[in-house]
């Protein structure tokens, strides 16, 4: 229910002289482009949020809600299930998060959300951004995740859980244990939905879903939605509320070339970009886990600092490799596909595909790991002859331009 115009005012007005007394992060003075940007000059204070929600909001450094997250947090604060399409790095998390902690009362000792994300990753980035963001609301959240002790998350929800954000395998196996009860879960989100809804995923989540309240809320979010989403959202949904920010599918922010090599060529011309380049920091994309281990020891051995992580790497060492990469140890990541489901490291400016990749809905997802929330990047492709069809095809799909590279590349066109 709307309230009068002079409560509005006071209540903006109490939270602008409540916002000035806050620690707030300094600017980020970086470019940003219209995926963030566009607005329709809505304010956080605009939702009636919660004074605490608020505070998690200024200090996370968030100073306006960016697209996505204005068309999402109204809608969703009213129960209505959602389906929402816009870029990676355009600010789908907090597009969610926001409208799911100002659902939950603290004083009620239950789940009452639940986040499903396909990697371990993911998991741990999103719930860091809901403690983040929640850090003064007494919201208890847990993040479970397979490959991580089942022991654990049995003693953890032994104490009082109001949200949990999970892979789909690790809280089904808790829930049928009896260990987590979703009896009283009335929201669920879906995170890189199109993942969650593939055939490995899908029985999955039906069974979770029927575990849930007949009046639960379900908010599905993705970059891509192909014809598995629309089964689903015709079964699962109620009239739900269509989001489409995909015009244009690749980030305006973004720089896309490709270098046309021969195999035995790919480390020399690796080379030759990480001499030319102002990388803040890279992330270098192979087609196979054996191909990361053998390319991540080249790189090394050419005298440049690298990690490297795919899925078959212990859990414990994975999670070291994304801690440390994140916190900036180091300024190169050889990586797997693993990494393309909704990695947020803003300090990422260069992204290389050592190996092209086959689909149009991977090379997205990868190239989406720079240039995020509207920030400058550059995306590196080198093409064999076996590619060039692959090449044609993945520009066409996504109606975007991957242009030969330059002899030289303008700093000002991925760098501040």
């Amino acid at each position: 229910m709307a309230q009068p115009a002079q409560a509005l005012q006071a209540t903006a007005a109490h939270n602008e002289d409540w916002k000035s007394k806050l620690k707030l992060p300094a600017k980020d003075p970086r470019i940003q482009t219209e995926d963030v940007t566009a607005t329709k000059g809505n304010e956080f204070e605009d939702y009636l949020l919660k004074r605490e929600l608020l505070a998690g909001i200024y200090e996370k450094g968030f100073e306006k809600p960016s697209p996505i997250q204005e068309e999402s947090i109204p809608i969703a604060l009213t129960g209505r299930d959602i389906l929402a399409r816009a870029k990676n790095g355009t600010g789908k998390t907090a597009a969610f998060s926001i409208p799911v902690l100002e659902k939950i009362d603290a004083s009620r000792e239950e789940i009452q959300a639940l986040i499903l994300v396909p990697t371990r990753e993911l998991a741990l980035q999103t719930s860091q951004v809901c403690k983040e963001l929640g850090k003064h609301m007494g919201v208890e959240i847990m993040v479970t995740t397979g490959g991580t002790s089942l022991r654990d998350d049995i003693v953890r929800l032994g104490s009082p859980v109001h949200m949990v954000v999970a892979t789909p395998g690790r809280i089904l196996d808790l829930s049928s244990k009896g260990v987590a009860n979703l009896s009283n879960c009335r929201v669920l989100v879906m995170d890189e939905a199109d993942k969650l809804l593939s055939p490995e995923f899908q029985p999955v989540i039906e069974d979770l879903i029927r575990q849930l309240p007949k009046d639960r809320q379900i908010l599905l979010y993705s970059a891509t939605f192909p014809v598995g989403v629309k089964q689903f959202k015709d079964k699962f949904l109620k009239k739900p509320y269509i989001i489409n920010l995909m015009e244009q599918l690749t980030l305006k922010g973004l720089t896309q070339y490709y270098a046309f090599v021969e195999e035995k060529q790919k480390v020399h011309c690796l080379n030759t970009l990480f001499s030319k380049l102002s990388i803040n920091q890279s992330i270098i994309f192979c087609n196979s886990v054996n191909r990361v281990e053998l390319l991540a020891k080249k790189v090394t051995e050419l005298g440049y600092s690298c990690f490297y992580i795919h899925a078959k790497m212990m859990q414990s060492h994975r999670n070291r490799v994304f801690h440390d990469f994140r916190n900036g140890h180091c300024r190169n990541l050889v990586c797997s596909d693993l990494f393309t489901r909704g990695i947020d490291i803003q300090a990422v400016n260069v992204v290389i595909n050592f190996d092209f990749p086959k689909s149009s809905e991977t090379y997205l997802h990868r190239v989406g790991r720079s240039g995020r929330f509207g920030h400058l990047g550059l995306a590196v492709n080198l093409i064999t002859y076996e590619d060039r069809h692959s090449l044609y095809r993945i520009e066409q799909e996504l109606s975007t331009e991957i242009q030969p590279i330059p002899a030289a590349i303008d700093r000002q066109l991925y760098c501040a």
